[in-house]
Parts: structure tokens; C-alpha cells; sequence
């Protein structure tokens, strides 16, 4: 811990630093470690969430200027200059809106459901690396962390859908959990693969396992990188990513035109909580696409320095694939999604997942 503040401050800090704990040491004695590990777990999950909701925010803003450019209008405009202000407006117009109970609702359960949907997609930051060092928690099973504790966001659209007592709003909560539920199991299958050709369950481990390889070895690291000898997997678990986060085309969920969704009933606070976990689950989707096949903070070509301005720009290309997808295709049948799931992308995971095992153990393995 005292070796990643060192490595993160100027160095004329660090004999102040190198005092301040001497300081703490003599005055709280054999609390000090205790104390010291409590603050900085908490200053680094605050650097974390505060970042995040402004990012969180201005995505709800790019995607309005590339939906604007892609129907050839404008965009947001009027708010501050060339409309940067408009995520703060609209958050302070939904803080300023009332929550509107439904009479017949259950109360306690349609207030925790939105924090419960939340939750998942915020917790999951905590083992997200951005670099060799700097992460919150470096668990050794990071990705299945992730795995474990975003699958409980589905509980909180079934419980919006259940407790708001509304026939519309149940019917999208179901629609959800199933096409959330479904697409897990490709996903997973998805992981899987990753998992085999890495060794490991930790995200940095996975990073540098694409660091290495015949085409690495060439300085065209990015041929080294997992999209390109997992093509189908990465394929599949992008859309994946779009089913989980009921992005379009496959937001059947809260279709517009059927007057179906799990937080139809919401209003205020509310709504915006439930419009922040989908655009956090979208941003984790991109980083974990990032991290598992586009080698993360890693350069694509040898002459330039690994940073992890590359990963933000990977997460960028992924993000901007997410609304270019929005404003290009309609949405699917709920039985053209169901269809997909089972019988096209869990056969391809199945059958894939033993070609690449007969390919490790053969003598061509590449991930030697």
C-alpha cells in the first residue's frame, strides 16, 4: 500500500509522506495498519465512484450527439456550450421530480429495487485494473468476482417489476430476467475459453497472457491479443453484452412500442437509479471486453509504450460500437432472442470450447 502511494505522488511528497506515517504510527501505535489499510481502501473507492458517476453522466450525453449525427440532426445544444451542460440539467430535473408511489405497490421492495440493480454494477468496478497497480482490490478470482456478483442485478428488475403491482411493468421484468438468465450461460461458456488459454482468474494475469504469443514477438501485438484466435467467442460475448445490459436490439424489455417495462411505474430518483445501472453495467460490459480480448492497457504495436490511455480508448471504440448499434437496427422478436441464446450461441460456445482445448493440447498451441 505505502508502495503504490509512492509510486502515485510527485516525488517531492514522499518525505512528507514517509513523516505522516511515522506520525501515525507513534500516535495510534498497533491500530495504525488497521486504520491506514481502512482510509486508503476507502479514498480508493471514492476515486473510483466519483470519476465514474461524471462518466456515467456525459455517456448518456455522447450518446445523444451520435444518435444526433447518425439521423443527421444536432444533438443537445442549448445547455452550455455545445450542450455540455445538459447531463447536469437533466440530473437535477430528475432530483427535483417527485416519487410517485403506485397505490397497490409494495413499498419497501419498489424503493430497494432500483439501489438493488445498481449495486451489482458498482461493486463489480472494485477488481477492474486500469494498469499493472492501479485497481481497488487485485483478487487472484476477479473475473469470477464479476460473474458472481452481477448476476444478482436481475434480482432488482424482477423485484421493480413484481412489487409496482402492474401488469406491464411485470411482464417486462420477466422478459428481462429471462433474456438476462439466458445469455448467461453463453457468456459464461464464453469466459470459459478465456479462461483456459490465460490460466487464470485474475483480470492483470489476463491482460499479460495476451502480451505473448508469435505475433507479439513481431512488435503486431494486437494480432496477439484474444478477439482474433477467440473470434467467435468475442463475437458472442459482445452480444451477449448488449442482451444483459437491454441495450437495443435487444431492449424487448422496455419496448416502447408495447408499453411494456420493468420501471415503467418509476418516476424521479427512481428512474434515473435504474438509467444509471444500465449505463454502468454498459461501461463495465466495454471495459471486460477491453480487458479479456483486446488486451487491455496493453499497446497494439511493439514501438509504443504500454498506458492506460489505450485502454480508455479501447473502451471508448467498444462504447461508440453500443450506440452505433442503437441507431442502426430495429429490435428483435422476444422468440428470435430466445432462439439465439439456446440453440445458436450455447452450441457454438460447446463446440468451440473443445476445438480450443484439442488446440492446446496440440503441437500447433500458440499460448505456450
Amino acid at each position: 500500500m505505502v508502495e503504490t502511494l509512492q509510486q502515485l505522488l510527485p516525488g517531492f511528497l514522499i518525505p512528507w509522506l514517509d513523516q505522516g506515517i511515522q506520525l501515525g504510527q507513534s500516535f495510534f501505535g498497533a491500530y495504525w495498519e488497521g486504520l491506514l489499510a481502512g482510509v486508503w481502501a476507502l479514498i480508493k473507492v471514492m476515486l473510483l465512484i466519483a470519476p465514474l458517476m461524471g462518466v456515467i453522466a456525459y455517456a448518456t450525453y455522447g450518446e445523444r450527439k451520435v444518435l444526433g449525427s447518425l439521423q443527421i440532426r444536432v444533438g443537445p445544444n442549448v445547455v452550455g456550450p455545445w450542450g455540455l451542460f445538459q447531463p447536469l440539467a437533466d440530473g437535477l430535473k430528475v432530483f427535483l421530480k417527485e416519487i410517485v408511489f403506485p397505490a397497490k405497490a409494495d413499498r419497501i421492495v419498489f424503493f430497494l429495487a432500483p439501489v438493488m440493480s445498481l449495486a451489482p454494477a458498482l461493486v463489480a468496478w472494485s477488481v477492474i485494473p486500469f494498469n499493472d497497480f492501479l485497481v481497488v482490490a487485485n483478487i487472484n478470482a476477479g473475473l469470477l468476482f464479476i460473474l458472481a456478483i452481477t448476476s444478482f442485478s436481475v434480482y432488482g428488475i424482477i423485484l421493480a417489476g413484481w412489487a409496482s403491482n402492474s401488469r406491464y411493468a411485470f411482464l417486462g421484468g420477466m422478459r428481462a430476467a429471462a433474456q438476462m438468465i439466458s445469455y448467461e450461460v453463453a457468456m459464461g461458456l464464453s469466459l470459459v475459453v478465456v479462461l483456459m488459454v490465460s490460466n487464470s482468474l485474475n483480470l492483470v494475469d489476463i491482460v499479460h497472457g495476451q502480451s505473448q504469443g508469435i505475433f507479439a514477438g513481431m512488435g503486431l501485438n494486437f494480432l496477439s491479443w484474444n478477439w482474433l484466435c477467440l473470434l467467435p467467442m468475442f463475437v458472442i460475448y459482445l452480444i451477449s453484452i448488449f442482451v444483459e445490459c437491454n441495450r437495443c436490439p435487444f431492449d424487448l424489455a422496455e419496448g416502447e412500442s408495447e408499453i411494456i417495462g420493468y420501471h415503467v411505474e418509476y418516476s424521479g430518483m427512481g428512474f434515473a437509479v435504474f438509467q444509471l445501472a444500465e449505463y454502468s453495467a454498459m461501461l463495465l460490459g466495454c471495459t471486460l471486453v477491453a480487458l479479456l480480448f483486446l488486451g487491455g492497457w496493453l499497446s497494439p504495436v511493439g514501438f509504443l509504450p504500454d498506458s492506460a490511455l489505450w485502454f480508455f480508448a479501447k473502451i471508448l471504440a467498444v462504447l461508440f460500437l453500443f450506440y452505433w448499434v442503437r441507431g442502426t437496427y430495429p429490435r428483435y422478436r422476444y422468440d428470435q432472442i430466445m432462439r439465439l441464446g439456446w440453440k445458436v450461441f450455447v452450441p457454438i460456445c460447446l463446440i468451440w470450447l473443445t476445438v480450443v482445448g484439442c488446440w492446446m493440447m496440440s503441437p500447433w498451441n500458440i499460448w505456450k
